[in-house]
């Protein structure tokens, strides 16, 4: 069974978190090979009876979908970590359970992801979406481009709002979800929930007691049921970083943990590459925006977070977007994936000419990441100041944000 990707989700609330805001992140660790895309879609109505066609699998659509900002593998519907315009944050991980994951196709847990966000104003309610839709349509299919082998894994999730994050892990359709409140989480790609269990499938204890996995005379503890062997608490080395940070952990500590390879928390190894990241700042207080910062690229060591806020009419980035092959794309055809085509966008092609600078020139490449940090660094303050101004966001103002800053971007690769 195939090892699944080592990425890694945290969140942090008050008080381990500064000025009242919820903070949370994530690391999306890939085939090295594999680009992310950044994506807007706008808020809309649907006509009763429609469908949405998901990465295999056509579903029903719902009236009416959120606005959400997605960072994914350019190559499927779903998406691996994103927000709503409610301040609603869901990031999915693979993991490996005692119960083979399927590969017929299904939803896979990245459709869960985006759909959890589409129909979700709170961090339950997109809960709620996410299992409905798993005991309806089950989840199955390839996690990986890759016409050769199928990789299949089973789903967990950190979902969060301004108030709460659930911890939801799956097993087939079987699943089990705690809430949080306070201090720091983080989920990896192993089972981490144990007794604690503020929600479950109605017919999760007779499921794993009909499968002799548990008598019923000990307390139920999700990870020894369902785990294959006894690592499911060595999961998280990220998160002793934040939380020696006390009570001040901002947008930049979890940028700092994101970007820290000793830990093993960002990953670049022969298989797997941090593809991408996510930092998202959830005020408490409903007056004040979430910011959601993105990479857009590989490697959060070497990209920078750029900030995106939702408001009408956001401008689109076409620069952070992969081209688009319609009905002619592999992963549509059947047989799927029977080749690959080139789905680098304009900005990680200009992140290839860097990192090759990073690699080859010590010194350019050091210059360069300098300026890159001192761009995202400026960006930082002045989220910084929004958040702390006490008067109402003009939209006006930040409707370009993410298109400048990738253009800033761009000019500095030039």
């Amino acid at each position: 069974m195939a090892a699944a990707p080592p990425s890694y989700c945290f969140v942090a609330f008050p008080p381990c978190s500064k000025d009242g805001l919820v903070v949370f992140g994530k690391n999306s660790a890939r085939p090295r090979d594999e680009v992310q895309e950044v994506v807007y879609f706008a808020s809309a109505n649907h006509d009763p009876g429609s469908k949405v066609e998901c990465t295999y699998i056509e579903i029903e659509q719902v009236p009416k979908t959120h606005a959400v900002v997605l960072s994914r593998p350019s190559w499927l519907w779903g998406a691996e970590m994103g927000a709503n315009e409610h301040g609603v944050c869901v990031a999915n991980e693979a993991i490996v359970t005692r119960e083979p994951a399927s590969e017929s196709e299904a939803l896979l847990g990245m459709d869960l992801v985006r759909l959890g966000l589409e129909r979700g104003a709170t961090a339950k309610e997109a809960l709620d979406v996410i299992v409905a839709l798993l005991e309806e349509h089950g989840q199955g299919g390839n996690y990986y481009e890759d016409g050769n082998s199928c990789h299949t894994f089973q789903s967990a999730f950190l979902i969060v709002d301004r108030k709460e994050a659930w911890i939801l892990e799956t097993s087939g359709k079987y699943w089990a979800a705690e809430k949080i409140t306070e201090g720091v989480k983080c989920i990896c790609n192993q089972l981490s929930l144990t007794t604690k269990i503020d929600a479950e499938h109605p017919e999760l204890r007779n499921y794993v007691r009909s499968q002799g996995w548990w008598n019923g005379d000990t307390d139920f503890n999700f990870s020894e049921v369902f785990s294959l062997a006894d690592d499911h608490l060595a999961c998280c080395s990220g998160r002793e970083s934040l939380e020696k940070q006390g009570g001040d952990i901002s947008a930049q500590t979890m940028i700092d943990v994101l970007r820290d390879k000793d830990s093993g928390v960002c990953v670049d190894s022969e298989s797997f590459l941090t593809t991408a990241s996510i930092v998202s700042v959830l005020p408490q207080d409903p007056s004040s925006p979430c910011i959601h910062y993105f990479t857009g690229t590989p490697d959060p060591s070497r990209s920078i977070f750029k900030p995106f806020i939702f408001v009408d009419d956001v401008k689109l980035v076409p620069k952070v977007q992969s081209p688009s092959f319609g009905d002619d794309d592999p992963a549509k055809k059947i047989p799927r994936f029977q080749e690959k085509p080139d789905r680098r966008h304009e900005l990680y092609k200009a992140h290839e000419w860097a990192r090759s600078v990073f690699e080859n020139d010590q010194d350019k490449g050091q210059k360069l990441m300098s300026i890159m940090l001192d761009l995202e660094k400026q960006g930082l303050e002045a989220m910084e100041d929004i958040l702390t101004c006490t008067e109402i966001l003009d939209a006006a103002e930040v409707v370009d944000l993410f298109y400048d800053c990738v253009d800033t971007e761009l000019k500095f690769f030039k």
